[in-house]
């Protein structure tokens, strides 16, 4: 199906660019248009789950949400994020440094990432870490390792990065990312009494997968007067038995037992899909290039599938102990920040294919609890196609062969894109999912995901 929406739209796009209006195709059908009681029935039972797969999106707002089911699938369709059962909205503020009582409406990734993996709120840029007293707060990753389950850690992000961070690591500021990124963190060196920079926090963490980008991180020597100065953190994390992969071929080579180490880019990996940055005067109308991730680069959902194999492989006396798995989808953030719609939906998309790839598992598996949502929401917002905007813009033909113009206003320069304060989509299936249903905290997904562990 959608090859062949794909094909439609790239006809339709010489016709799109001369005139900048919807054209007359039949949107997709929805794919959900039945009687879901049973369905829904299946995810209010509570009770306790086995696994627990969250699904993060960087900067999923219910606007990136659109703009990508829009351009995909049209704006009849449904993408595999819309099936899940049971959807709720959930606030993300932070709280302020110097006085926790009160809110900053507009929070960074690190607090917001810190809220649902403990169940607390810190101020901007801390990574599960207390305001003001710099108090290490447990994660919901930690209580399932120390019960003896097994941990996951998924990311197209550096694996250091805020959101895979607050999962598995306690730092005082995000940027301290590495043994030689450690000058705001003093206090948190080894040599201190501290537990290291992230990414050897990461390499000390016993976590059975660690899926993502940041070689350069690990590549990092660690200096003079500090615990195993003159090795880099990846020798360390080989000392402690990690197996590392490097590419898609040593993914797939992986096997059960071993912690696995998977680092596929020096930094950032790679996106999916390119095209023409927003500007003023609007960009397009434009479809997007796909699939142009390199080969040896493993897919988000490439990663997931992997994670999850690695991760419910039997144990001793063929038993499987049961999981936590975090994923996230990190360059919807990155991307809006940098008005580039094309790199955005098709992070979406990624991301999108990882909820396929959970859902299937816990088709098979109705004891997994699947948790979707975002950390922030941002700034991109569909506007009218023959709109002009202050902001920075670009038009693109969706599925459906009709414009949608998608504009960038939070910024005075393209790529100086901001968060926004909204509240966000969350939704779940499994036992517990039902806690979703509302208006909800990212708080509250640390007790959904707690209770449903029975941790």
């Amino acid at each position: 199906m959608l090859s062949t929406i794909r094909a439609r739209r790239t006809a339709l796009t010489a016709v799109a660019a001369v005139a900048a209006v919807g054209i007359g195709a039949g949107a997709v059908a929805a794919t959900n248009d039945g009687d879901r009681t049973t369905e829904v029935r299946q995810s209010i039972k509570g009770g306790k789950a086995k696994n627990v797969i969250l699904l993060i999106g960087d900067g999923l707002g219910d606007s990136e949400i659109t703009i990508a089911r829009n351009y995909e699938v049209g704006a009849a369709g449904r993408l595999n994020i819309d099936r899940l059962p049971l959807t709720g909205a959930m606030t993300t503020h932070s709280v302020e440094e110097d006085d926790p009582d009160t809110p900053n409406y507009l929070p960074d990734s690190a607090p917001t990432a810190t809220a649902w993996s403990t169940g607390a709120k810190t101020s901007n840029g801390r990574i599960s870490t207390t305001p003001g007293t710099d108090l290490d707060l447990t994660t919901l990753l930690e209580l399932a390792q120390a019960r003896g389950l097994r941990v996951g850690n998924v990311t197209t992000s550096e694996l250091t990065d805020a959101t895979p961070a607050a999962a598995m690591s306690h730092i005082s500021a995000r940027g301290c990312q590495g043994p030689l990124n450690m000058s705001a963190c003093a206090a948190d060196l080894k040599s201190a009494g501290g537990p290291g920079s992230i990414a050897e926090q990461a390499a000390d963490s016993g976590i059975d997968v660690l899926l993502g980008g940041g070689k350069g991180r690990f590549d990092q020597i660690i200096p003079a007067g500090q615990p195993n100065a003159g090795q880099s953190v990846l020798q360390t994390a080989d000392a402690q038995g990690y197996a590392l992969a490097t590419d898609a071929a040593g993914l797939a080579a992986a096997r059960p037992g071993t912690p696995l180490l998977g680092l596929f880019a020096p930094g950032n990996m790679s996106v999916d899909w390119t095209g023409l940055p927003a500007a003023k005067p609007a960009t397009g109308p434009q479809v997007c290039q796909e699939d142009q991730r390199p080969a040896n680069e493993p897919s988000l959902a490439a990663m997931t599938q992997r994670a999850i194999e690695l991760l419910q492989a039997p144990g001793r006396g063929g038993k499987k102990p049961g999981f936590f798995l975090q994923v996230e989808s990190a360059s919807i953030d990155k991307r809006d920040h940098v008005s580039q719609p094309c790199e955005q939906i098709g992070e979406t998309i990624q991301l999108d294919e990882a909820v396929g790839v959970a859902l299937d598992f816990a088709r098979d598996n109705p004891d997994t609890l699947v948790i979707l949502t975002g950390d922030h929401a941002h700034t991109s917002q569909i506007v009218g196609a023959d709109q002009e905007v202050p902001g920075f813009a670009s038009k693109l033909t969706t599925a459906d062969g009709a414009v949608m113009q998608v504009s960038y206003g939070t910024g005075t320069t393209a790529t100086g894109q901001s968060h926004t304060g909204s509240q966000i989509r969350v939704a779940a299936q499994g036992p517990q999912a039902a806690n979703v249903v509302g208006v909800i905290d990212q708080t509250d997904v640390f007790d959904i995901m707690r209770r449903a562990l029975k941790l």
